[in-house]
């Protein structure tokens, strides 16, 4: 998407302004900052590898994570048009899924290169910890 069909979907952005994450006052970094919150990373994967779940089934598959927490993130998710929520009213009581849009297949499929790497890389990211520790405690 070219930086002028940005601008008429963000009103305020200016077009010849150009997009820079690193800048506090640049409409990506309040994106990035959202999509940078762990859980945000987490509940994405999950939608990604068990595709279409219910609330209380998409909380479960994300280990420790507070029900207030879990709530403020999938509307901020929802709000940014990566997790769609679709209730069926037929049901008694209403059944809700959520799963993601096209925009947030795109951005779960992203996240997958930092979830392998992070398999790949912990034990040395640990191993780094422990040197470091040691080094810090003397």
């Amino acid at each position: 998407m070219s930086q002028e069909e940005q601008a008429e979907q963000m009103p305020g952005l200016d077009p010849e302004r150009p997009m820079d994450i690193l800048d506090a006052a640049c409409p990506s970094r309040d994106v990035f900052v959202d999509l940078a919150d762990k859980w945000a990373l987490l509940m994405l994967l999950s939608l990604r590898e068990r595709g279409v779940q219910r609330f209380s089934e998409l909380q479960r598959s994300i280990g420790g994570i507070s029900r207030k927490m879990f709530s403020q993130t999938l509307r901020t998710l929802e709000r940014d048009g990566l997790v769609v929520r679709t209730v069926d009213p037929r049901a008694t009581p209403p059944l809700v899924h959520y799963g993601l849009t096209d925009l947030g297949g795109e951005i779960a499929e992203e996240t997958r290169v930092l979830c392998t790497w992070t398999h790949t890389r912990a034990a040395q990211v640990y191993a780094a910890r422990a040197a470091y520790d040691q080094r810090t405690a003397d």
